[in-house]
């Protein structure tokens, strides 16, 4: 019996779209194509835009670059809180523009070393464009608007992305992360008490490794560790992840539960968020750590921060906890058509100091968010 001609090409369109998904599957077995999609590294607005042109965003930045221990150099930006660079305008404009040849000799970097009441929040943002692409801007002014003239915000390109050389992989962002923190350390002295390290997406993995080195390596626990739209590792988000919302990653196979195994298997990156919260909750003595996530960010899935809640309360009990006890013990906050507020505090190894997780699930705040 011959097919209906609809029902025909309704059969050839969804033996194509199989195909290419087969076809797209099959690319993801190559590490190269695997970090291309998932650091999205060459997709930015850096092609046409000058971002050595401090101009563009009022004159707060001040560009410079990092060199690694393994030799990339990566391009940063210092950025001013806006009463501060009010108060000192006409020093900052008579400077040279662009990229520092010396950043310690600029006005910015000085303002920022020599005033022992500065606060400097380190970000680091998600996949995909540069330090100046979409909302990161206005981001950055949010940050430094909570104390105009006192927080100086810090933010870097990883490897590979906008002006910064080399190739993204995970051991190779987190160092870039590292540099950059002991920058502000050891170049900059500012210490770790007026120190936090925000991450946003992508970022929260980096923010989280940097945590549990400086933690685990150095005994050096900063003001505060915040994450933003975190998750608890690569291939248990890509069960649920599409690129660019369009394109699911491994969903469509949930009914071949061994088919999905193999493949988050082959993944190279994984970001295991979860072990690096737990490791680097277990060093703390006076961890002060926030989860901020959207309930409706069909992205990264807000079930996420819970894992996470979960993996940081868990590691500040010697003999562990079950999910029933943490949700026995910590305090919870309803605050309505707002979202709800989870929190734990619990002391220190030995008395040392105060553990502190806050987490945070706001019903909107997610839909326009990537990776």
């Amino acid at each position: 019996m011959a097919f209906n001609p609809t029902l025909k090409k309704t059969y050839w369109s969804l033996a194509a779209l199989g195909g290419l998904y087969f076809v797209f599957l099959s690319s993801l077995l190559s590490g190269s194509i695997q970090r291309h999609l998932l650091y999205a590294h060459k997709l930015h607005t850096a092609w046409w835009q000058d971002l050595n042109k401090p101009e563009q965003w009022e004159n707060q930045i001040q560009p410079f670059n990092l060199i690694t221990p393994d030799g990339e150099t990566l391009y940063a930006w210092h950025i001013l809180p806006v009463a501060l660079y009010a108060k000192h305008e006409s020093t900052l404009i008579n400077e040279a523009s662009g990229i520092a040849q010396d950043v310690t000799q600029t006005a910015a970097f000085k303002l920022l070393a020599t005033d022992p009441e500065s606060r400097l929040v380190i970000n680091f943002h998600g996949n995909a464009g540069t330090v100046a692409q979409g909302w990161r801007t206005d981001t950055y002014r949010a940050l430094a608007s909570g104390a105009a003239d006192k927080i100086h915000v810090l933010t870097v390109d990883y490897r590979g992305f906008g002006y910064s050389t080399g190739s993204p992989s995970e051991e190779g962002i987190i160092l870039d992360g590292i540099t950059l923190v002991t920058w502000a350390l050891e170049v900059a002295r500012i210490p770790p008490e007026r120190i936090v390290i925000l991450g946003q997406s992508l970022g929260t993995a980096v923010t989280t490794a940097i945590a549990e080195h400086f933690a685990v390596e150095s005994n050096i626990e900063f003001a505060g560790v915040v994450l933003v739209a975190a998750f608890s590792d690569i291939p248990t988000l890509m069960l649920t992840y599409s690129l660019g919302n369009v394109i699911p990653v491994l969903s469509p196979l949930r009914s071949y539960p061994k088919l999905q195994q193999f493949f988050t298997k082959q993944i190279l990156d994984t970001w295991n968020t979860a072990t690096r919260l737990s490791n680097f909750a277990s060093h703390s003595k006076s961890m002060n750590l926030v989860l901020i996530h959207a309930k409706n960010d069909f992205d990264i899935p807000w079930k996420h921060s819970d894992k996470l809640f979960l993996a940081a309360a868990n590691a500040t009990s010697e003999d562990g906890m079950t999910q029933k006890q943490i949700d026995g013990v910590k305090e919870h906050t309803d605050l309505g058509s707002v979202g709800w507020t989870n929190t734990w505090n619990v002391v220190g190894p030995h008395g040392s100091g105060t553990r502190r997780i806050r987490q945070e699930i706001l019903l909107n705040g997610g839909k326009f968010r990537r990776l």
